[in-house]
């Protein structure tokens, strides 16, 4: 899971979190859609689609609140 959601940041600071992402639909959708595809390839079998579906939603949800762009965060903040 660790080495899932390292990757998963790591491209969405790369390719999705670009300025302004938050106020264009496109972009949020290009989001949500990397995290979704993510899930369902990465995760283990003992994760069901709903559970998945889940997930990927809590996620959207943190990246949501949590990346202005690829370059800042609440986290840089606190360093």
């Amino acid at each position: 899971m660790k080495a899932v959601a390292k990757s998963l940041l790591e491209t969405l600071k790369r390719e999705k979190l670009v300025l302004d992402w938050r106020e264009k639909q496109q972009a949020r959708a290009a989001v949500r859609k990397t995290i979704a595809r993510t899930f369902e390839h990465s995760l283990p079998s003992p994760y069901s689609p709903e559970l998945r579906s889940v997930k990927s939603d809590l996620v959207y949800c943190h990246i949501f609140d949590s990346y202005a762009d690829a370059n800042h965060s609440i986290y840089a903040q606190v360093a």
